[in-house]
């Protein structure tokens, strides 16, 4: 999970569809398990909203169009996600806006790392999103001032001092690393 506390939501019926058609709040649908996220810290939501802050003055400058979204409720080709911060083109807004969820992976998301987050589990979710319509996923990780960008074809890794570009979308986007964890 992207948050520092994931908690099982008892749930007997409740499926995928059902996610699809009204998302709780704060809540992934994970093997097939309704998870709710808590206990999000005062670090992560600082950098939730820089991240929000510098992407959308970015595609306001660049007059690129499309809208940042936080926590936007996303289908995977298994799952019911919430990607901490995502990048929706114009068409996709025109086309998928209406809908409770998108049904599908942004073609830019970040999800904000915490300590308790297994490698193996950020990976695999990554993974999840490319294979379902994203393009260039962002892994940050607050406590080491690190943030990994991963594509079909690449990983490429950031450190304290670096200047981070965007890969595939939103091009011409770059950012001192520094100013995301300040």
């Amino acid at each position: 999970m992207n948050m520092a506390i994931a908690t099982v939501t008892e749930t007997e019926t409740f499926s995928l569809e059902d996610f699809m058609a009204n998302p709780p709040d704060h809540q992934e649908w994970v093997d097939g398990q309704l998870l709710e996220s808590t206990g999000i810290t005062i670090k992560h939501s600082r950098i939730q909203s820089r991240l929000s802050f510098y992407w959308g003055n970015y595609i306001d400058q660049s007059q690129q169009g499309g809208e940042i979204l936080t926590s936007l409720p996303c289908r995977t080709l298994k799952q019911g996600r919430r990607p901490d911060v995502s990048y929706l083109t114009a068409e996709l807004l025109t086309e998928f806006g209406a809908f409770p969820t998108l049904p599908q992976s942004p073609p830019l998301l970040a999800e904000i790392v915490s300590p308790s987050d297994a490698a193996e589990n950020l990976f695999a979710k990554a993974s999840e999103y490319l294979e379902s319509g994203c393009q260039e996923v962002w892994l940050v990780f607050p406590e080491n001032h690190r943030v990994l960008i991963i594509t079909e074809n690449q990983t490429l890794a950031f450190k304290s001092g670096d200047i981070i570009n965007t890969q595939i979308i939103l091009l011409g986007f770059s950012l001192e690393i520094n100013q995301l964890f300040g």
